[in-house]
């Protein structure tokens, strides 16, 4: 039989038993935050549920830069932040900004409209905006950081 392999020897900062209620209470707040910022966007630059879906093409994108931004920041310049910071911001803001389930269903909507070019497109644009702008905010948090990978505050 195969013997399972200990890929997660340490634990998670924020994985701390007994005490989830506050991450779960910060990813709240976050994600309703998020989703209205997302919401905004939304009525400041409607499309029509035929139209292509740029809003949310361009929603994800940006979120998915920031999140980049945000990762690498935490991580080089502010390790020891609280432990909050990152479900609030991360999981929470940016995860209620941006919406992969607004954009599958979406693209199930332009199926059904009979839109398969547009379907397609959003499909396939979307998870390369979002592939190329986390990295674009990884890459451009790391130039702005000075590219120093030297560990701060006890960081790994």
């Amino acid at each position: 039989m195969l013997q399972k392999m200990a890929l997660h020897t340490r634990t998670h900062p924020d994985h701390h038993p007994g005490i989830q209620g506050s991450v779960v209470a910060a990813v709240a707040v976050g994600g309703a935050a998020g989703a209205a910022a997302r919401y905004g966007a939304e009525l400041l630059w409607p499309t029509g549920p035929t139209d292509f879906p740029w809003t949310i093409l361009l929603v994800n994108a940006v979120g998915c830069f920031l999140m980049g931004i945000l990762m690498v920041t935490l991580k080089l310049r502010f390790p020891a932040s609280p432990r909050l910071v990152s479900p609030l911001l991360g999981t929470g803001v940016l995860g209620g900004f941006t919406s992969f389930s607004h954009y599958a269903d979406g693209v199930r909507q332009l199926f059904e409209a009979d839109r398969p070019g547009y379907a397609t497109g959003s499909l396939l644009l979307t998870v390369v905006a979002a592939l190329v702008g986390v990295t674009a905010g990884a890459l451009a948090a790391h130039a702005a950081l000075g590219g120093d990978h030297r560990v701060r505050d006890g960081a790994r």
